[in-house]
């Protein structure tokens, strides 16, 4: 092998590293500022990346010095996930008030009324406006993207639910784990049968991890654990609770539910 050709492999094995999601950096601070040292005192939330209303196809991106970007897409492994169900008993009126009962699992609620999700009135069609739910069913996404140890999350409302089961669904039938694939994350415009515009996320698979990759987010993917079992209904923001939602879809199938006449 040329000298030439020596230096080249070398620079493309580099590039490699540094465009790897095994090169954030030491877990070390990750567990630190979870787990106190220099954010002992503080309260520690991951940045979110929010889906605007009315059919915008960018997403809202936390910056630098508090600064929002828009992104027209999100490529990033999706570590872990999980429900985040919240409901209000009286009309939201604003601020960063806790809801009355939440899940993080969808299985038992927190608070008032609490108990089974399953068996919860609030939990039903037609318990809320338009037909809805009373109780908001979104589900809450921790992305890592490349170079960064510290995850972002995105918290996905009802009508983006359908089509990450299908995605997930279809990874598995392939064999993978989205915490062991790199997922892009867009948006498409969705209009419902009263003619509310509204937008939804759609996935696409990009490619497999390699051993380093998988060894780095298996080790992230159980601080991020330990940290959503540390949620309480306290920790629920306004968005994952009380944002609106297009009225008439179906949260267990995401297809446009045509309103009782």
């Amino acid at each position: 092998m040329s000298e030439e050709n020596a230096v080249m492999k070398t620079e493309k094995k580099e590039l490699a590293e540094q465009n790897s999601f095994a090169s954030g950096g030491n877990l070390e601070i990750l567990q630190e500022a979870l787990g106190g040292g220099e954010c002992t005192g503080l309260t520690f939330r991951f940045d979110r990346i929010k889906i605007p209303s009315g059919g915008s196809l960018a997403f809202e991106v936390p910056g630098d010095e508090e600064e929002t970007e828009m992104a027209k897409t999100i490529t990033a492994v999706i570590a872990f996930h999980h429900p985040a169900f919240g409901y209000y008993a009286t009309k939201f009126q604003g601020g960063s008030n806790p809801p009355d009962c939440g899940s993080f699992d969808g299985i038992h609620g927190t608070g008032n009324p609490g108990g089974l999700c399953r068996a919860c009135p609030y939990n039903k069609f037609g318990s809320g406006g338009n037909k809805s739910k009373a109780c908001k069913n979104r589900h809450m996404l921790y992305l890592v993207r490349e170079g960064e140890i510290f995850p972002v999350v995105i918290s996905l409302p009802t009508g983006s639910l359908k089509s990450f089961t299908d995605y997930v669904k279809h990874q598995l039938t392939k064999g993978r784990k989205l915490s062991n694939i790199v997922t892009q994350i867009s948006l498409e415009k969705a209009t419902n049968d009263e003619g509310i515009v509204y937008s939804k996320a759609k996935f696409k698979f990009v490619r497999v991890l390699n051993d380093d990759e998988k060894k780095f987010i298996g080790e992230m993917t159980g601080l991020i654990r330990n940290y959503a079992d540390s949620l309480t209904i306290g920790d629920m923001t306004d968005e994952e609770a009380s944002a609106e939602e297009p009225p008439f879809v179906d949260t267990e199938t995401g297809e446009v539910i045509k309103p009782l006449k």
